[in-house]
């Protein structure tokens, strides 16, 4: 049967923590070897990165061997968790387990599971000097943190940093295994998803005015970061770029936001901001973290949709609740300011936001309902391809007489497709159009009158 390089290194830098694990300990209870130091055990090599995920991480990050030990430890209780039974021992002057080991047990599994302190007792318990080095490691500028891969977490209130948890990442841990790093999934510890676009800058149709306003932000992707360093900027402007996209549904503001990610080759993920309001203290702020140090290490563009949900006027703070609400906002608020990239704020009213939010951003651009020449530009864009418009149709007409945003439009297109697909047929008629055309003003609360149809 062939090897699977994947798990073949995984169970190769098991081997090398056991050696590390079975040193230190003999290390620091002065056992016969005690002499010999776990940092000349070599590490395993050999293996092909195209052949090993694992390896071809550790090579890409340049992993020093603190940090190696502190990834292989995590990954014990996925891949061997026998081999961290040693530290069930217990101290025989005090019938208890070692305090210095650290680690915790689950009711949900019976092995055990490392914390920062067991991370801490297998760098420095021979070498206290060592833990500027071990610290280094779970600082949220390493390379392991700022990837996700692992990560510190607390299961009670008020427990000491080196207490706490450390756990690998699921999609880093699947990666290392198969070689495929799974996207991120939107989930309530993670309220944020990716959005992208098939269209192009020619399929936003924008009056002339706004578009320059969006071409701003554009040069910002393009030469922000030259402003900042280059042109010595950063002592005096706050770093990242903060706008509002404010204006009716369907007039451009999502696939603004996504066109500026794809003309720049950045990822754009929109933050679910109806998850990221938890009930438990300091959940909130916790998933946010992860969505800002994600975003800020891989430079991506964060679009907050409907955002007056949160950052809305405020009112008086009569409940705790309320104080609770208006705390969040404020973290939230302070995470937005300091973020050193594009964040993009969207609004159907600009009323609707507070003006204490609103001066802190660098533009603020209203996408307008388009008019009757945009609107006919729209119309002839949605139906440029296989489903197509009856010759006799008046287009001009059709977009004079029905004031619809673009998204409204494609809602149209996909109504009149559907209907001439069931008749096997790619012409669209009028009586099909308007139908389609009475449904979105329907959703509106709008009708249309006996002049218009005429």
């Amino acid at each position: 049967m062939e090897t699977n390089q994947n798990v073949a290194s995984l169970y190769a830098e098991m081997d090398w923590l056991q050696k590390v694990i079975d040193q230190v300990i003999c290390s620091y209870l002065l056992q016969e070897g005690h002499e010999n130091r776990w940092q000349d055990i070599p590490m395993p090599d050999g293996f092909d990165e195209e052949n090993s995920a694992y390896h071809q991480k550790l090579n890409e990050w340049n992993l020093n061997l603190y940090e190696r030990l502190c990834l292989a430890l995590v990954l014990a209780p996925q891949i061997r968790p026998e081999i961290l039974d040693i530290f069930f021992s217990k101290n025989a002057m005090y019938d208890r387990g070692f305090t210095e080991f650290g680690g915790v047990v689950s009711k949900n599994h019976s092995g055990f599971l490392p914390t920062g302190q067991t991370f801490a007792f297998l760098a420095t318990a021979v070498d206290p000097e060592l833990r500027v080095e071990m610290l280094q490691v779970l600082h949220a500028s390493n390379i392991l943190i700022k990837e996700q891969v692992i990560f510190l977490e607390a299961l009670e209130a008020n427990v000491p940093l080196l207490n706490q948890l450390i756990s690998v990442n699921e999609r880093w841990l699947q990666f290392f295994l198969t070689g495929t790093l799974p996207r991120l999934e939107h989930s309530v510890s993670f309220p944020a998803q990716q959005i992208s676009t098939k269209l192009n800058w020619s399929d936003l149709v924008l009056e002339d005015h706004i578009m320059q306003q969006v071409l701003e932000i554009e040069a910002w992707l393009k030469y922000g970061s030259v402003l900042m360093n280059e042109w010595g900027l950063d002592n005096k402007i706050k770093p990242g770029y903060r706008t509002l996209f404010y204006g009716p549904p369907g007039t451009g503001k999502t696939l603004t936001a996504t066109l500026l990610g794809k003309s720049s080759d950045r990822e754009v993920y929109r933050v679910d901001l109806s998850m990221i309001v938890s009930k438990y203290i300091g959940e909130t702020e916790k998933n946010l973290s992860k969505i800002f140090d994600t975003a800020q290490h891989k430079d991506w563009i964060l679009f907050f949709d409907e955002a007056d949900s949160l950052f809305g006027k405020r009112t008086q703070t009569s409940s705790s609740n309320d104080r609770h609400a208006n705390q969040q906002t404020g973290y939230l608020l302070q995470r937005i300011e300091d973020f050193p990239g594009v964040v993009i704020l969207a609004s159907n009213l600009k009323e609707n936001m507070d003006e204490a939010f609103s001066r802190r951003f660098q533009s603020m651009i209203h996408f307008t309902m388009p008019a009757a020449d945009e609107r006919l530009l729209l119309w002839e864009n949605a139906f440029s391809g296989k489903c197509q418009l009856d010759p006799a149709i008046d287009l001009e007409n059709i977009a004079e007489k029905y004031e619809l945003a673009g998204g409204a439009i494609i809602n149209v297109l996909r109504y009149c497709a559907l209907k001439s697909i069931q008749k096997n047929e790619t012409i669209v008629t009028l009586p099909v159009l308007i139908e389609g055309i009475r449904r979105e003003f329907k959703k509106e609360n709008r009708t249309i009158s006996v002049t218009q149809m005429n």
